[in-house]
């Protein structure tokens, strides 16, 4: 099963032809802190909100921007690049966070 999962309206569910992110057709997607409406425009400010939520950087892969929880099995792995992420990195911090961030077309 390949594919990409997608949240929207509290549903999750599997696309297995996504559009490409190079389609011109496709949307630009966003990161939104919900509860201060805020867009998660660099790594410094999506460290604040994952900090405040009990995430700790982890260091072990100089290649990847990594956070866990030691309060359960969960890490996030992203690029070092904030320009590189993709729409599968911000859902998947979105299903890790239990509804404090949201994906948004913009």
């Amino acid at each position: 099963m390949s594919g990409v999962w997608v949240f929207r309206n509290g549903v999750i569910r599997l696309v297995e032809n996504p559009a490409s992110e190079s389609d011109s057709n496709a949307r630009r997607k966003v990161l939104v802190h919900q509860p201060t409406d805020e867009v998660i425009t660099s790594y410094a400010s999506l460290e604040r909100k994952l900090t405040a939520l009990g995430w700790e950087r982890y260091y072990d892969n100089p290649d990847l921007i990594q956070y866990h929880k030691r309060s359960s099995v969960d890490l996030i792995s992203l690029p070092r690049d904030f320009n590189s992420l993709k729409s599968f990195h911000l859902y998947d911090i979105v299903v890790k966070s239990h509804s404090v961030f949201e994906v948004r077309d913009i």
